[in-house]
């Protein structure tokens, strides 16, 4: 059994690796450089884990999942996602990637984590106590969840028609907000070059010319870069200097 996690600041992360080490099974970073096919099909059970952006799949998810699609077929499949608030459907909206009855969802469960939008008011980053509280929670679900599937007992969060309709409801909204993002990132002249949003971006979206940073309308939206930027110099839909980051678990 593996766990292949996309994780933009830490949180998917982080569960990825806490059902792995309650599990004994190893956890991959779909940004790792690896022969994922020779590893996905040495195994029978495959787990996902990645956040939620507008209630579906990350685009960087989406595309490593077209990538290497033939290698799940047949497969046992679960699902997690992270998330801020209630998404309807996140976790079954993976399952929209694959044609029907391609593989077996044996469970799939939805995580409340910390906050990492850092540029928006309406959603503070929380305080280093609402984080560890936002931690115990998803550790306390996760035994119960790995007991579960120890037992097979089989559970699909998100799965069922009230959940869909929500998640479609929300969802829309994704389309419009992906395209916007491909061009909306902001750096200002607190910029020093360090390139550490460059070496980190997991889209090479951003590049150093001539000693200037430039997007290359690639973002995922994923806010590594706005989060780890020691000058707080980049910002992504607005133009508002991030007061407080988010540094992750």
């Amino acid at each position: 059994m593996i766990m292949l996690y996309f994780s933009g600041t830490g949180n998917s992360k982080y569960i990825s690796e806490l059902f792995c080490k309650l599990n004994n099974a190893k956890s991959y970073s779909i940004e790792e450089s690896i022969d994922f096919e020779k590893i996905i099909y040495s195994e029978e059970i495959i787990g996902f884990c990645y956040p939620i952006y507008g209630s579906r799949v990350p685009r960087i998810m989406r595309e490593f999942v077209i990538k290497n699609i033939e290698y799940f077929k047949n497969k046992k499949i679960i699902i997690f996602c992270t998330q801020l608030i209630f998404s309807g459907d996140g976790a079954r909206a993976l399952t929209d990637l694959f044609p029907k009855n391609y593989f077996q969802v044996i469970y799939a469960e939805h995580f409340l984590m910390p906050n990492n939008v850092c540029n928006l008011f309406i959603l503070p980053i929380e305080s280093e106590n609402k984080v560890k509280k936002y931690i115990k929670n998803a550790e306390q679900k996760m035994k119960k969840v790995c007991e579960n599937i120890n037992n097979g007992i089989i559970k699909k969060r998100g799965f069922n028609i009230i959940s869909r309709i929500l998640g479609l409801q929300q969802g829309l909204f994704l389309p419009i907000i992906e395209k916007k993002s491909l061009d909306t990132v902001k750096i200002n002249n607190d910029c020093n070059q360090c390139c550490l949003c460059v070496k980190n971006c997991p889209m090479n979206n951003l590049e150093n010319k001539n000693g200037i940073i430039i997007q290359k309308s690639n973002c995922t939206i994923c806010y590594r870069c706005i989060n780890k930027c020691p000058q707080k110099a980049i910002t992504l839909f607005f133009k508002k200097k991030v007061k407080k980051q988010y540094k992750g678990i």
